[in-house]
């Protein structure tokens, strides 16, 4: 394998032996996706153990790279902590460039949805079923064997690769990103890929994220048999004309498009409501519920929580009281298109794959919103079908091996 460094634009000229090695690991790669599927990893937040049996068994792959696991105390999971493991490939410069995935999976939901069980890995149609096959096993194997093809062939990258298997990211990566950003873990000059977000095609890296809001209503009214209305105040109904005005309203108020993003325009979606009564003939003293929102950038999130404030307060009348709780809140900048980081991750997919890619906004939230306000150049690429936290979530066998080849090329280009 040649390099020519005397051009800043010149990259790898021979790519052949990466991906003989790379297609090499396709059945290593299968078969450690599908163990893993098998490992429920799921946050305590939604009533799962957490990661570390998960870790554990990961941990067996990494011969060969410099490994660091960093444990984060938290009493409710299994063993008590929350693993992130760092698992490094030094190259002839020091600085590094990451690629961060998760290790944590969502709950399957209605497990009547599901055609295979979603914790058994099942491989068909050249595709491998499971809970998390996608979201995010598929981008964690494949930076693996990008890996593996590296230490095996015995080279030498021009950056440092380091591979980054966090916990935490389905619930707000609390005990994972957000807690090793604050240990400065990652170098000033590090350069990221969050590879946990993509097209189908491969052919666009993400480089902007809408603000990500989570909104708690709590409405208090006052309990009573429904054949006496008169006597209570049905926190029921009026939550569902507060959270229908307030959906309204705040269409209207944040109504600008950005292009950059699919759909252009923020969202606000009512979610989950919780169990108010337990009989049908109870009007019910409280009603609690959640809005999801996704804003562009242009808003402020703080914005936003005032304008719902303000409409609350019109609701609150003859003894109702309704409280609004921020459940979630997350904003970070965009990624400049023309930065090291997209221009590194264009190159290596047009020799791994002869792809020119384009850049988008996502209205998802990942890792790559703390990287990014925090300073660090971040893109978010991978190739998928984005059926992530659907039932009968996939990966695709050729975009788990087609990937590993662009993160085994990542570090050696100029």
């Amino acid at each position: 394998m040649e390099i020519d460094n005397n051009r800043n634009d010149e990259i790898m000229t021979d790519f052949k032996s990466l991906e003989e090695k790379v297609e090499g690991l396709r059945n290593f790669g299968v078969d450690l996706l599908s163990n893993l599927i098998e490992i429920k990893a799921i946050s305590p937040d939604s009533g799962g153990e957490g990661e570390l049996k998960k870790a554990e068994y990961l941990e067996r792959f990494l011969d060969g790279f410099e490994v660091e696991r960093i444990d984060v105390e938290d009493e409710r999971a299994y063993g008590g902590v929350r693993p992130n493991i760092i698992a490094k490939i030094k190259g002839k410069k020091r600085r590094t460039i990451w690629i961060v995935s998760h290790l944590d999976v969502v709950p399957e939901g209605d497990e009547k949805l599901w055609k295979t069980p979603p914790f058994k890995a099942v491989i068909k149609e050249g595709k491998i079923f499971g809970r998390g096959s996608e979201d995010n096993g598929q981008s964690l194997v494949a930076s693996l064997m990008a890996g593996r093809t590296i230490l095996d062939l015995d080279l030498t990258p021009e950056y440092t690769l380091a591979l980054a298997f966090v916990a935490d990211e389905e619930m707000g990566s609390e005990f994972g990103i957000q807690e090793l950003i604050r240990r400065k873990i990652f170098e000033k000059d590090s350069l990221v890929v969050v590879p946990d977000g993509g097209t189908p095609k491969g052919d666009m890296i993400e480089i902007a994220e809408k603000s990500i809001l989570w909104l708690k209503f709590s409405v208090f009214g006052r309990q009573t048999h429904a054949s006496s209305p008169q006597k209570g105040l049905n926190a029921s109904r009026i939550a569902m004309k507060f959270i229908l005005e307030v959906d309204s309203r705040l269409k209207k108020e944040f109504d600008a498009e950005n292009n950059l993003f699919s759909p252009p325009f923020s969202t606000f979606e009512p979610t989950k409501r919780e169990k108010n009564v337990d009989n049908v003939n109870t009007i019910p003293g409280l009603d609690v519920s959640y809005m999801d929102c996704r804003v562009l950038p242009e808003y402020s999130i703080d914005d936003v929580i005032s304008f719902v404030e303000g409409v609350k307060k019109e609701f609150e009348v003859e003894g109702a009281r309704i409280e609004v709780e921020v459940v979630q809140k997350n904003s970070s900048p965009p990624t400049p298109e023309d930065s090291e980081i997209v221009e590194k991750l264009k190159k290596s997919l047009k020799i791994a794959r002869g792809v020119s890619a384009g850049v988008y906004g996502m209205g998802g939230n990942t890792c790559g919103a703390f990287f990014r306000k925090a300073g660090f150049e971040t893109a978010v690429w991978s190739t998928v079908d984005n059926t992530a936290h659907q039932p009968n979530e996939y990966c695709r066998i050729e975009n788990l091996v087609n990937d590993a080849k662009v993160f085994a090329v990542l570090p050696f280009v100029e």
